[in-house]
């Protein structure tokens, strides 16, 4: 163990007999695995959802380093105290793309380069100052990091002691037990903030897929749960100003064109207006024409829309986009333009790295949204804050605002939730999820329209919503 960490008579012995404890676990692995297998393996299935391929990953507290080497990093870094441990991580993943270095958790200054992903698996009940493991990260990351990690639930002291005793699991040392809400504080007091926790694993067995998956999701399964996740970010901070780029998928919307340039307002170091119009059967093609003719100072964009739907529109759109900030209008306006410099805050400050307009906070104009369709999103934001887990207060409104980076690993990623949302809000919503993006609602008042009428259709529409909520259950809470 490295010899500058300024731990007191106490910590220094705590140290060193869990450096002695993991050595010996190390060695008796070598004959030995227990029952813990499965636990493992529905820990790697659990990270693997969390973190995508080609990635760099720090693990600290790597152990044999299974877990690292099947998240398939650009480049992994695994982190022990135990000689013994980093030994055998050292023989079983001899990959140039994997380094195994001795180190304690609390003292990591050596290191000199970010992580996209660090992870923490099963290791803050066991160290000494858990604080100051949560310090040592802030120089390894860069403001998209995410740090995930998991620990035991205290409610599972007495079944694994058991276990441990009678030889199924290896025997840990007197642990801390803390709560998620133990781990949110420590994270805040070290400069971090939660974005999610979750339950994990009801049952560390064989054949427990479907209490894993299923059960551990719903009450009062989830509160037996055995294993804790965290997921967390650096403390935000102000991003320098940015290119915003401004989509409006037009479609028989002639009348509000004008309306359009007027009214949006110049955002950060510049910003573009990409008008999509999608096959209209008014003149809204020729009105946006004309305008882009009569405001020759306004960056400005039009497109003839490749295939049919929004999401098409916004993803042409997005496609074209030179700014930094990728946002959507509505060409309707019932998101008044003049709203947008308070998304565009909401993003650059940090606040937020999705900022997603919520309809259903203010009282609405009279004709802006049906009875109907205000309890279908009502439904539809209970059901998604629930899948996600986070607040989703309003799934379809079109106001969205993300980081075109952001967007990019989207789009990337796409193919894990498949190709059938005709809106687009939901492909972006469940990205951010995916990517464990902080998604922050922001209240606008929503206005009627003025011109034209809705081309959303309620039963058909709301049937297909349906079954986009029973997709990403699979995809997303039941994994």
């Amino acid at each position: 163990m490295p010899t500058n960490i300024n731990f007191d008579s106490a910590g220094q012995t705590y140290q060193q007999t869990r450096i002695a404890h993991w050595d010996a676990i190390a060695r008796k692995r070598d004959t030995w695995r227990g029952m813990g297998r499965w636990y493992h393996q529905r820990l790697a299935e659990i990270y693997r959802f969390h973190v995508s391929p080609n990635l760099r990953v720090l693990e600290i507290g790597c152990g044999e380093g299974h877990l690292l080497a099947s998240l398939q990093p650009s480049r992994g870094v695994g982190i022990d105290f135990s000689e013994e441990m980093l030994r055998r991580a050292k023989d079983a993943h001899a990959h140039p793309i994997l380094e195994f270095i001795l180190a304690d958790a609390h003292d990591l200054s050596a290191l000199k380069e970010s992580f996209d992903v660090i992870i923490l698996s099963d290791l803050v009940n066991d160290v000494w100052d858990v604080q100051r493991v949560f310090e040592q990260l802030e120089h390894l990351c860069h403001p998209r990091t995410r740090l995930i990690m998991n620990f035991y639930s205290q409610l599972w002291q007495l079944p694994l002691g058991i276990a441990q005793k009678i030889n199924l699991a290896a025997p840990n040392l007197f642990q801390n037990w803390l709560t998620r809400d133990d781990i949110t504080a420590l994270l805040q007091l070290a400069g971090f903030e939660t974005i999610r926790t979750t339950p994990e694993i009801l049952q560390p067995l064989p054949l427990g897929g479907f209490a894993n998956r299923f059960l551990v999701r719903v009450w009062p399964f989830r509160e037996l749960a055995l294993s804790n996740f965290v997921v967390a970010r650096p403390a935000p901070t102000r991003a320098k100003e940015p290119k915003v780029s401004v989509i409006i998928a037009a479609r028989n919307e002639s009348g509000n064109i004008k309306a359009i340039f007027e009214r949006t307002p110049q955002m950060g170091r510049a910003t573009e207006l990409i008008f999509v119009e999608g096959h209209s059967k008014d003149d809204t093609y020729a009105a946006i024409e004309r305008e882009i003719a009569s405001h020759p100072a306004t960056l400005s964009l039009l497109l003839r829309q490749p295939g049919i739907g929004k999401a098409d529109a916004v993803r042409a759109g997005f496609d074209k986009a030179t700014g930094d900030v990728l946002m959507i209008l509505d060409a309707d306006m019932t998101v008044p333009p003049e709203d947008l410099p308070r998304f565009c805050e909401a993003l650059v400050s940090g606040r937020g790295e999705f900022i997603n307009g919520v309809r259903l906070v203010y009282p609405m104009e009279q004709e802006a949204m049906r009875t109907l369709n205000f309890l279908g999103n009502k439904f539809f934001s209970l059901a998604f804050s629930w899948l996600l887990g986070q607040p989703i207060k309003d799934t379809l409104c079109g106001t969205k605002v993300l980081w075109k980076k952001d967007y990019e690993q989207i789009a990337a990623n796409r193919s894990y939730f498949g190709d059938f949302d005709p809106f687009g809000d939901f492909d972006l919503i469940f990205g951010a999820a995916k990517l464990n993006l902080k998604i922050v609602d922001l209240p606008i008042r929503y206005r009627e329209r003025t011109y034209g009428t809705t081309n959303i259709s309620r039963w058909k529409h709301g049937l297909l919503l349906l079954r986009m909520v029973a997709f990403a259950a699979r995809r997303i809470k039941f994994v």
